[in-house]
């Protein structure tokens, strides 16, 4: 038996201190959060975007058609036609002129922060030999300025690096 009255539950003061504790623990994890975060997205758009890559390259060879991969404003699509005959541009799907098709459409959301550059603005899948006219890099680039590339080879194939060596687990372009 207590002689004095036994104490339950936890004061305000050890209250407090725990909340301290926790918020600077939280504080100094959050950047750190938030570049993995950051690069998890990136790795996300380079894995879509080279899949998307490959689809273009393989259906060319399904359907047995020319089939083109093209950039826009923010976006890009997997298309038939000429390069001027589809243009993808805000959200929603690609629009297509004089029968062409889009196939594919996807669009970079601003809120993500990864924009896409490229050094060619169509490449032209060869429907016989799965080959592409002409190469190209394809550039993700985060907010941070890490970067993964999709380098697309005159094979039609497609290989992903990491400038520099900046995004671990990718290859040094």
């Amino acid at each position: 038996m207590c002689t004095r009255p036994c104490q339950r539950g936890v004061t305000l003061v050890e209250v407090v201190i725990v909340m301290v504790i926790v918020a600077l623990v939280a504080a100094s994890a959050a950047p750190g959060l938030r570049s993995l975060i950051d690069g998890q997205r990136l790795r996300g758009a380079a894995a879509q975007l080279a899949a998307d890559l490959q689809f273009a390259r393989a259906e060319a060879q399904h359907r047995g058609t020319r089939l083109r991969f093209s950039v826009g404003d923010g976006c890009y699509m997997v298309h038939s036609g000429s390069a001027a005959q589809c243009r993808c541009a805000g959200p929603g799907p690609a629009r297509c002129d004089a029968g062409a098709q889009a196939l594919r459409t996807a669009h970079l959301a601003a809120a993500d922060g990864i924009v896409l550059q490229s050094n060619v603005g169509s490449i032209v899948f060869d429907p016989l030999h799965g080959t592409c006219t002409p190469t190209g890099t394809f550039r993700l680039v985060a907010a941070d300025g890490r970067a993964l590339h999709q380098v697309v080879n005159l094979m039609g194939r497609v290989r992903t690096c990491s400038p520099q060596g900046a995004v671990t687990g990718h290859a040094a372009c």
